[in-house]
């Protein structure tokens, strides 16, 4: 991400990378140690993203979300909205109601945080993104203050009774994320085919 920012200027095309980690916990800038209780042998790395420490592994999506912001027109703020407001609107889909909290950036349902944000601003271009927790063992998360709360419950979709294929929810939360962010196409950077395509596409995305 740090050599695709780098390297882009205004011309290149913004990025969404799909992934999902191995069993991970990553600690931002302004991580405070003390919220990294018990890590076991899980790896513990920094990063440059802002926030405190949180996990990633396998059943949990990460979207890393490569976007010019000048282009795209809004700040940091709005952007942060925007991210969770699709997550939002996944979730409704499935009948969940979810929220998100002005003081706590991600979305939560019933108190539990099931998407967590984290994001890297550089000469304009963001980078990092968004991680949501589909089935995975949650055991991990005992072992940190997720996101620096002490006490903060997480949720999966699995437990809140969600069953779908889990590369049809990546592919749904794609296209909610990209319309929210305004874009009118996304393609799918292996086969090079549209996960969506309105109208008039003078845009578009990649996930990989």
């Amino acid at each position: 991400m740090q050599q695709f920012t780098a390297a882009r200027d205004e011309t290149t095309i913004d990025e969404i990378w799909l992934l999902q980690h191995p069993p991970t916990y990553t600690q931002g800038i302004n991580s405070q140690p003390e919220h990294l209780l018990n890590p076991e042998h899980i790896p513990v790395i920094d990063i440059d993203r802002g926030g405190q420490v949180t996990y990633h592994g396998p059943g949990q999506w990460v979207l890393y979300l490569l976007l010019d912001m000048r282009r795209l027109g809004f700040g940091v703020r709005e952007l942060v909205s925007r991210i969770e407001q699709s997550v939002i609107a996944l979730l409704k889909q499935f009948d969940i109601d979810s929220e998100a909290l002005s003081d706590a950036p991600g979305v939560y349902v019933e108190g539990a945080k099931i998407a967590a944000l984290g994001l890297k601003i550089k000469r304009g271009f963001c980078y990092h993104g968004l991680s949501l927790n589909v089935a995975m063992d949650l055991t991990p998360f005992e072992g940190i203050n997720p996101c620096g709360y002490r006490g903060l419950r997480v949720t999966d979709m699995a437990q809140l009774g969600i069953t779908q294929n889990h590369r049809e929810i990546a592919e749904l939360l794609i296209k909610l994320l990209a319309q929210e962010l305004g874009y009118t196409a996304v393609m799918d950077g292996e086969n090079r085919l549209p996960l969506f395509d309105s109208e008039s596409s003078p845009s578009y995305c990649s996930p990989s």
